[in-house]
């Protein structure tokens, strides 16, 4: 079984929305997925917009109160379980090519000419 780790350090914010500063309004994401031995794992990346329409002081944090896992969860919920469910699936895709590919590239290597 897969694992999956988000990296939502890196967020957009407006200097001042109503009466809040230094409000988050978009996030770029890392989405990694790693097999449980360790040894393969793959990366998608992306952003995604919040919302920050209606927001009220009971549900602002003020940016040097956010925590990462605070962010992950606007992203997820952004996001959607469906879309958060078919990354993990393109993570897996790509984790089991590593493992088992389908394809490999290679390289033609032209002969050298003997010396005379």
């Amino acid at each position: 079984m897969n694992t999956y780790s988000w990296n939502c350090k890196t967020v957009d914010t407006y200097p001042s929305s109503g009466e809040f500063s230094d409000v988050v309004y978009n996030v770029h994401w890392r989405l990694t997925g790693t097999d449980e031995t360790g040894e393969h794992s793959a990366t998608v990346i992306g952003t995604q917009t919040v919302s920050v329409e209606d927001m009220d002081a009971s549900a602002f944090v003020a940016f040097e109160d956010l925590v990462h896992e605070d962010v992950i969860g606007w992203v997820e919920t952004a996001m959607g379980a469906e879309r958060v469910a078919e990354l993990h699936a393109s993570l897996d895709s790509q984790i089991a090519e590593k493992i088992t590919p389908t394809t490999v590239t290679r390289s033609i290597v032209e002969p050298t000419p003997e010396a005379e």
